[in-house]
C-alpha cells in the first residue's frame, strides 16, 4: 500500500521539468533549420551526382544509415562528417550550408510604378523609369525602363563603371559603344563595358523601349 501511494507523486516530476523542455525549441531553432539546410543540400548533390544512398555512403565512409538520417535531417553532422560529405559530394563545405545567410534584399516593382528620374536627354523624349536598385557591402545594381518617344539628331552619351546589359523590348535603334554601332530589335541584348562612351545613334522605328541593367562592383565611381 506504502509503495501504491508513493507512485502518484511521480508524475509531478515531468510536470516540474516541462518548462525547460518547452524552452528547448527556441533555443535549437536554428540548429534544426542548419540540419534541413544541409539534409536538402546534400541529398540535392547526391541525386545530381547520380549516386544511390548506399553508393554514397560507401564513398563518404559512412553508414548508410547515418547517411540516411542526415538527408532527413535527423541527426546533427560533426565536422568531421561534413568535411568528409563535402569531399565525397566534390563540393566545398559551405556549399552545404547554402541558404541558412540571412535574408537578403530584394526590390519588387509594380508594373507602371517605376519612379520616374530625370537624366540626360530626358527632355528631349527619352524617359527613364527606375526599375530597382541593390545595394550592398560590395556590389551595387540598377535597373531602368527606358523609353524613346521621339527622334533626335543629338543623343546623350553615357559613361560609368560597371558593366550594362540592354535588353530590347520595342522599336529599332542603332545603339553606339565606343567605335562600333549596333542595330538592336525586339529580344536583342547587348551588353558592354560602361567605361567606354555609349548611347543611341539613330532612332529607327519609334517608340523604342528597352531594358538596362548596370552591375557595379567595389566602390562603384558615377
Amino acid at each position: 500500500m506504502t509503495e501504491r501511494a508513493e507512485h502518484p507523486e511521480h508524475p509531478e516530476h515531468p510536470e516540474h521539468a516541462e518548462p525547460a523542455a518547452d524552452s528547448e525549441p527556441a533555443a535549437d531553432s536554428d540548429d534544426t533549420a542548419l540540419e534541413r539546410i544541409i539534409a536538402v543540400r546534400a541529398r540535392g548533390y547526391r541525386q545530381a551526382a547520380g549516386l544511390s544512398v548506399a553508393e554514397m555512403a560507401q564513398r563518404v565512409g559512412i553508414s548508410k544509415a547515418m547517411l540516411s538520417k542526415i538527408e532527413n535531417a535527423q541527426t546533427a553532422c560533426s565536422l568531421t562528417t561534413l568535411s568528409r560529405l563535402a569531399r565525397g559530394l566534390d563540393v566545398p563545405v559551405t556549399a552545404l550550408f547554402r541558404g541558412m545567410d540571412d535574408e537578403r534584399e530584394a526590390v519588387f516593382v509594380p508594373a507602371g510604378h517605376g519612379a520616374r528620374i530625370v537624366r540626360r536627354g530626358t527632355r528631349i523624349g527619352h524617359e527613364y523609369a527606375q526599375l530597382g536598385s541593390l545595394r550592398g557591402a560590395h556590389k551595387r545594381m540598377d535597373a531602368l525602363l527606358v523609353t524613346l518617344t521621339e527622334s533626335s539628331e543629338v543623343f546623350p552619351l553615357f559613361q560609368h563603371a560597371g558593366t550594362e546589359i540592354i535588353y530590347m523590348l520595342e522599336g529599332v535603334m542603332v545603339y553606339g559603344h565606343g567605335k562600333s554601332s549596333y542595330t538592336l530589335r525586339p529580344g536583342d541584348a547587348l551588353q558592354f563595358d560602361g567605361e567606354a562612351p555609349h548611347g543611341p545613334e539613330r532612332l529607327v522605328e519609334l517608340p523604342i523601349r528597352f531594358l538596362t541593367v548596370t552591375a557595379f562592383g567595389d566602390s562603384p565611381q558615377h
